[in-house]
């Protein structure tokens, strides 16, 4: 069982260690795609793609905005991935367009659930991990005491931001069961949806190219329409590469939309 005590050195040590990383990384990676962030224009869409748009037309009537890992480990300057994700979040004011999105959607009355991240002790015993499993653990994001008890959950990493709880626990959102890994494959959020008649997704949150990608590539392999709001989503920027261009570039491939948030709430409005 996973101590917490004993681990919480090591913990900040690992977690300095990737924030002075993400620092001087994408710079020190040399010339190439990863020196480019500072580009004003780095994210934007190519003046002349070889793909068309997504033809996504969004319907109220079978429709969900998803939010995938509100949490305060994600969004939050106390959170404990934020040295590796807030200069994401920052610059795409995820906060602050994520607070609209909802506000939106329930202005237009359509369903709205989240798909949240948890830990629990056992899940720090897993044999088989991938890099960022090995790196969630070892800084302790998302963690919680068990599935059964709120025991210090209220004002933890785990816990929704504040900004958004009066969204999020006003009786109607559906909260579903955590995601372990990236995708909804392990929780019960498209059950919910379909229970729900929903076929159309908004798709916002976090990670960007972890739980966001994994969650629209399940969603397009079950029939389901995903538009990914791109000003609403954030990723970890490592000496590996920027995770949010990593997701917007496949967006771009595969998203049955790949909106604003200004325009979401505009179609939002008109429904």
């Amino acid at each position: 069982m996973h101590n917490d005590d004993c681990c919480k050195p090591h913990r900040r040590s690992f977690l300095a260690a990737m924030a002075g990383m993400t620092a001087t990384g994408l710079t020190a990676a040399g010339s190439g795609a990863a020196a480019q962030t500072a580009a004003p224009n780095f994210y934007a869409d190519p003046v002349n793609p070889a793909l068309p748009k997504g033809s996504m037309k969004l319907d109220a009537s079978r429709a969900a905005l998803v939010v995938v890992d509100p949490q305060i480990d994600f969004m939050s300057p106390q959170g404990k991935a934020w040295p590796v994700v807030g200069e994401s979040v920052t610059e795409h004011n995820v906060v602050p367009n994520l607070g609209r999105l909802f506000a939106a959607a329930k202005a237009a009355g359509i369903v709205v659930a989240i798909s949240p991240h948890h830990y629990y002790p056992w899940d720090h015993d897993w044999k088989v991990q991938g890099p960022l499993e090995v790196f969630q653990h070892e800084v302790g994001v998302f963690d919680r005491s068990g599935p059964y008890t709120v025991d210090g959950f209220s004002g933890s990493g785990a816990d929704f931001l504040p900004e958004f709880k009066k969204y999020i626990e006003d009786g109607k959102t559906i909260i579903c069961s955590p995601h372990k890994l990236y995708g909804p494959q392990a929780n019960d959020l498209p059950l919910q949806l379909r229970k729900q008649r929903v076929d159309q997704i908004v798709l916002a949150g976090m990670l960007a190219n972890m739980c966001i990608e994994s969650h629209c590539r399940e969603f397009l392999e079950q029939g389901f329409e995903v538009a990914v709001v791109r000003d609403a989503i954030a990723a970890p920027k490592f000496p590996e590469g920027d995770g949010y261009l990593a997701a917007l570039i496949n967006f771009r491939y595969m998203a049955n939309g790949l909106w604003t948030t200004d325009e979401t709430i505009r179609m939002l409005q008109k429904t």
